[in-house]
């Protein structure tokens, strides 16, 4: 039973995880970029409308910086629980 409680900490912390970023990934890509792009719209960014910015490149680099975020912190995560991969 020992061994249960720190895998189940582990998979908590995990699954929690990626749950914000995907929250994240979801508001930003289809909040910003399709619901709440009319509010955006008065918003200039680069020459363009900050709602168009979101849909055609601000989501993208949001998802990229989501990637390292996630790489980051399971490294960290992996540490902490003596999972990690030295």
């Amino acid at each position: 039973m020992a061994e249960q409680q720190p895998s189940n900490s582990y998979w908590s912390a995990n699954i929690r995880l990626v749950s914000i970023c995907l929250v994240i990934w979801a508001t930003v890509s289809f909040g910003f970029g399709i619901v709440l792009r009319p509010l955006l719209s008065g918003i200039s960014i680069g020459g363009t409308d900050l709602g168009f910015w979101f849909a055609q490149q601000g989501s993208i680099l949001v998802f990229l910086a989501l990637i390292f975020f996630y790489a980051w912190r399971m490294n960290n995560l992996d540490s902490e629980h003596g999972v990690d991969e030295q």
